[in-house]
């Protein structure tokens, strides 16, 4: 396993609130930013540490559905896939 790098949250932040805002906040963003930092940095390091893509989109998956209890359904899955996919780009570039 590699060390963990800093990764720029302002990066994450991007592509959390662009793909994924699972309950909704961008409209008021400025008041809550830091709202899915946690689960974010989280997915971001399971990639790192070369987790699957299916687990890092089953972790979002599994936050939105069960600890936000917003339930599971076609969108959920389609937001955490595109978000997976955003950060492992991401993470690419950090690797180059």
């Amino acid at each position: 396993m590699s060390e963990i790098p800093t990764f720029e949250i302002a990066r994450l932040r991007e592509i959390g609130w662009t793909l994924w805002d699972p309950i909704g906040l961008a409209p008021i963003r400025d008041d809550c930013d830091d709202e899915y930092d946690r689960y974010l940095l989280q997915m971001a390091a399971m990639l790192w540490e070369s987790a699957s893509g299916v687990a890092a989109v089953d972790y979002l998956v599994q936050i939105e559905a069960e600890h936000m209890a917003l339930g599971k359904c076609q969108p959920v899955m389609q937001r955490s896939q595109a978000t997976a996919n955003a950060i492992a780009a991401y993470l690419a570039e950090l690797r180059a």
